[in-house]
């Protein structure tokens, strides 16, 4: 690094002093750094709040088949016996066998939807403590698999991700330490020498973490923008207001349900008198 030769009195005595001059190459390579900085911490904030949107709208979305998605599979399911039904007494009906094939598309579509929503377990909110969050932001913003173009070390990190983010949304604080440590003390944490080759590898890392972030903006727009998170804020928004949506829609589909099954009942007993 060049220097620069000053001089100056202490004491009555002439003393000479050396300072260090960066180049222009090592300004800028500071530049980069304090800019790679920042945008790594963005990062890892966008990180963590996109994988806090997407445990939360899961959480919902199982609730929501257990309370409302399951009796809706149960009422298509009836439906589609009804439909049957008369498409059997009017076999040369076109309309009525068109209804009971719609009928039983609708009803299997529910029953895949639905999958085993009876027998899921009650299932508490998504609510991840500071500390949680902490260390998935730092694992974020060290070892996302945008961070680097080799393809093999993209695997590496997608697969460390992967369970990082599933180890996040188990809240499990243990799990996330242990990846954390093993990433640092990992061969892929040493750094290279010399300016030129420094400045190249933060340049395009910063290009990396940008073409991230708008990965990041886009897919939190398409989940916000989904029906389920529409779906979420007006049962979030009615909770707040005292009132239980998901229960409301639960009591209106058995009435819907009972209805069913005695409209089905009642076809049943005419065509077997």
């Amino acid at each position: 690094m060049p220097s620069r030769r000053f001089e100056s009195r202490e004491n009555g005595s002439l003393t000479r002093q050396i300072v260090p001059v960066k180049t222009p190459e090592e300004e800028e390579l500071d530049r980069k750094r304090a800019q790679l900085a920042q945008l790594e911490a963005q990062l890892a904030d966008r990180e963590l709040d996109l994988a806090t949107l997407r445990a939360e709208l899961a959480a919902f979305e199982r609730r929501y088949l257990r309370f409302v998605g399951r009796r809706y599979a149960q009422l298509d399911k009836l439906e589609a016996e009804i439909a049957q039904h008369f498409a059997r007494e009017s076999p040369k009906n076109a309309e009525a066998q068109q209804r009971a094939q719609q009928a039983r598309t609708q009803a299997r579509e529910s029953s895949e939807a639905t999958g085993n929503a009876e027998s899921l377990d009650e299932t508490e909110a998504f609510v991840p403590s500071d500390s949680l969050k902490k260390l998935y932001r730092d694992i974020a913003r060290r070892m996302h698999p945008d961070m680097t173009d080799d393809s093999d070390e993209k695997k590496r990190r997608h697969s460390i991700m992967a369970e990082a983010t599933n180890a996040y949304e188990r809240g499990d604080e243990a799990r996330l330490r242990e990846i954390l440590s093993d990433w640092e003390s990992s061969p892929e944490t040493v750094m290279g020498e010399g300016t030129g080759a420094d400045l190249v590898r933060l340049i395009r890392r910063i290009a990396q973490v940008e073409r991230r972030l708008q990965a990041i903006a886009a897919r939190t727009t398409q989940l916000v923008e989904s029906e389920l998170y529409q779906l979420k804020m007006k049962v979030d928004k009615a909770a707040s207001e005292g009132c239980d949506l998901l229960a409301e829609m639960a009591e209106r589909l058995d009435a819907q349900i009972d209805d069913a099954r005695q409209r089905l009942t009642g076809l049943t007993q005419n065509t077997a008198s």
